[in-house]
């Protein structure tokens, strides 16, 4: 039987492969800072990308995307600050979250781009 943090790291990198499917050019997997983290760092087109990956085993307590709450994504936002501070760029930043679902057919997928911003 597989344990969570394995299908947390297979997650990921099912949520690397479909990126780099679509176009992203991956610049960091697992980026730590300060107790931070953030799971994908990415570029598409001009754009930063900081995105969050969520792997759940199943959907009966909800959505996996609908674990990033509040909290959580405020610690993906100072973990953010704290990589642009070490790699500034003028580039468009924005926050993804990819669910992903282990499903009784394989995995299922979602990916949400612009899944939240920063407070001003």
């Amino acid at each position: 039987m597989e344990n969570s943090r394995n299908k947390g790291k297979r997650g990921e990198e099912l949520a690397m492969f479909h990126l780099v499917e679509k176009g992203f050019e991956i610049l960091a997997l697992n980026w730590q800072k300060q107790h931070l983290e953030i799971d994908i760092i990415a570029r598409e087109g001009t754009t930063l990308v900081f995105a969050e990956v969520k792997s759940r085993s199943s959907v009966d307590f909800g959505d996996p995307i609908t674990f990033v709450d509040p909290k959580k994504q405020a610690r993906i936002i100072r973990a953010a600050n704290l990589y642009l501070e070490e790699n500034p760029t003028e580039e468009e930043v924005r926050f993804d979250i990819i669910g992903i679902w282990y499903g009784p057919k394989g995995p299922v997928l979602e990916h949400i781009p612009d899944a939240f911003y920063p407070l001003a």
